[in-house]
This record gives structure tokens, sequence and C-alpha cells, in this order.
């Protein structure tokens, strides 16, 4: 989804019953997080810019609530959810999504505050496990993969298809791992390979050429967006043995390609699948990386809950200020001094803080209210 998408969104969202929501959309997920009185709101929402109908999505797409919508985003933020266990890419794109929505005015207390515990979640989570330890991305399994099937990568000669962020990080990984840079770049936009080309010092060519470049190459690497495949069996037949490393979501090579015996294919989830001791190590990190979330999560709901007192607490502070002035309570509080309105004040401030206190752990409206004013009389002038 790109801005302009995102953008009609937001600006279709009052006329759904919507004020606070952002969208994370990166190469291989789309997600829609906010408040609403029901999901659909927000499916409908979101399908007024995509291909799919609500059906297609209902059927294809999973629908979080409550808590569990809160968990997935604390998940995706710590790196639980990427392709690649402990992805901490994943953070600034989520920084990037909630600016992008607050510059719009669709973020609000509730979602600055989840979004807030979310990112402190995940920086103790950095922080405090290795989950996000050692090198490793979609782009760097991608080289370790090379690095395992190649024997001699110097007489190899590697064809790059699309010079995206992917596209990039993959080609200097490349480059940098594996010591070659026998790399020729190809992209729908030639301008933006010339400028890696010349950066990496590498070949470039037009995609008018694709066609021969894929016959010449020994190993694939494949990395565009686009929506149909690129890539397609009649290029791969009869043209030698090829190695081929579909990083694209939707993949950007036809999959018949797979049926061809001198290809083999290997697709992004086929990577993120591998077991390397980096990702070993990563996956043992998980249970510490749960606990931190639980805790932030918890911290998160129970603020969530003290806001729905809110309208309460205040209603009873203006009844302890109504009834310092009330005549029944100057008698009973000779020692009241009136000119120390800061004091009186910082005194109810104590008894609401005690009385939140309370109804958090005990959600109950009523005793506590009768028993904050006793507290209130109780104290008198101290």
């Amino acid at each position: 989804m790109n801005q302009e998408q995102y953008a009609e969104i937001l600006r279709l969202a009052p006329a759904h019953g919507l004020d606070e929501l952002f969208i994370l959309s990166t190469c291989n997920r789309t997600e829609i997080y906010g408040f609403a009185d029901q999901p659909s709101q927000l499916i409908h929402l979101l399908c007024t810019q995509t291909e799919g109908d609500e059906q297609t999505f209902t059927r294809l797409a999973y629908i979080k609530k409550g808590y569990d919508a809160a968990e997935h985003l604390f998940r995706v933020a710590a790196g639980l959810d990427s392709q690649i266990l402990g992805d901490y890419e994943i953070v600034g794109q989520i920084k990037q999504a909630v600016k992008f929505s607050r510059e719009h005015g669709f973020t609000g207390a509730f979602l600055d505050r989840l979004v807030n515990n979310v990112l402190q979640s995940s920086k103790a989570i950095k922080n405090q496990t290795a989950l996000s330890g050692g090198t490793v991305s979609v782009s760097f399994a991608a080289v370790q993969y090379i690095r395992e099937k190649v024997a001699d990568i110097s007489g190899k000669k590697i064809l790059l298809l699309g010079v995206g962020k992917i596209g990039r990080n993959t080609c200097k990984n490349v480059v940098d791992y594996l010591g070659t840079r026998n790399i020729t770049l190809v992209n729908r936009t030639e301008e933006k390979a010339a400028s890696l080309a010349n950066e990496l010092q590498l070949a470039f060519a037009p995609l008018e050429q694709l066609a021969h470049h894929i016959e010449q190459a020994d190993i694939i690497l494949v990395a565009t967006n686009a929506a149909e495949p690129t890539i397609l069996k009649t290029h791969l037949e009869g043209k030698g043995e090829k190695i081929i490393i579909d990083l694209s979501i939707p993949y950007n090579v036809e999959k018949a390609a797979r049926e061809l015996p001198n290809v083999h294919l290997v697709s992004v989830d086929e990577l993120s699948k591998l077991k390397d001791a980096t990702l070993q190590k990563r996956q043992a990190e998980v249970p510490k990386a749960k606990a931190i979330i639980r805790e932030h999560i918890t911290e998160f709901m129970e603020w969530c809950e003290m806001r729905k007192h809110a309208p309460f607490l205040k209603a009873v502070k203006t009844k302890l200020q109504e009834i310092q002035h009330f005549p029944l309570y100057i008698q009973i509080s000779p020692d009241i001094d009136a000119t120390k309105a800061t004091d009186t004040n910082k005194k109810i401030q104590r008894v609401i803080n005690v009385m939140a206190s309370k109804m958090r752990r005990q959600h109950q409206h009523g005793c506590h209210y009768i028993e904050a004013i006793n507290e209130f009389l109780a104290t008198g002038s101290d």
C-alpha cells in the first residue's frame, strides 16, 4: 500500500465512524489497527483501497480484537511475527506508520499510549535479550544460502533483479560477505540500478535485456514488487543450471519454474525457515521476550481500565473540592485555613490516588465513593 492510498483511507475514515487508526504496510504484511465498535468498520475502510473485496479479506486475513489485537502489535514490534525471527526493522516501519497517521489527526490518547507501550516493550526486548542478536535478515539469509550451496563463488555470474530496499541490502551483503562483484543489476527504473552499480562498482543493464542476462546468470536474486511474475518458466527452459532466490512478496518467479530440472528455486518463506545457529539462539530468547511483552501489555491494560474510571474519579474530585467550602465541613474542621488551598488540593489528590488504586485492584465504584469522602473528612487539615 502506497502513501496515496494510506492518505485516502484516512480521508474516508470519519465516514466509517473511525477517528483513531494506523496502517502498517510492508513488503509482506498489510495490517490496519484502530479503535472501532465493530471490526467490519476497519475491514470495509481498508478494502476501499484494495483489489480484493471484504469477503476475500474475511476468508484470508486474521481479525483480532481487544487484548489479542494489542498483543499482536506487541509481538510484531518485538520481531516475533517477522519472517526472520527478531527482525528489528519492523520497529522503524511502525514508527513511520503511526507518524503518518498522527500528522493527519488520527491518533488519540489510547492509540498513542498503546504505541508508546509497544515501543518501550520492543526496546526492552532488544536491550535485555538476544532476540535480535547476530546478523540475520531475509537478505543475509539469502547470502548464507548461497554460501552453503556454492563452493566457489568467484566464477559465478549473479543477476540481481530489483534494487529497492531488500534488493539493495541483499546486493551489499553479497559484495561484503561473498566477496564478489560479478553482479549485474536490472531494475524497472534504470537510473536506480545505475546509481547502485556506480556506488558498488557493479554492472547494470536495462530491463529490455532481462532475458539475455537471465540466460547468462548462474545465480538469480529477485527482489521486485511487481504484482505478477517477472521471471517466467520460458525464460529458464534449457538455459543451464541456475539457483534462483525469490525474495519478493508476492513471488515474482513463476511457480511452474520449479518443474524445470535445471532450476533450484528458493522462496523467501523457505529462507525464513533455515535453522542456522543464529536463529536457534534467537529462538531460545523467545520466552524472555514474551515475559517482557506480558509486563508491558499488563501495564497498558491497567491504564485502559483506569481511563474507564476517569469520569468517575473526576466527579469525586469535584465533589471533594465542593465539600471543603460547605459550612458543616468548616465547623467540624476548625483548624482549616481557607488561605491554604494548595495544601487542601494536595490532600484531595492523595485521596483520589488511593481511591484509584483500590478501584484498580477491586473493580468497585460506589463503596469507594463513600470511603473517599469519609477519608477526606477524617483527615481534617492534616
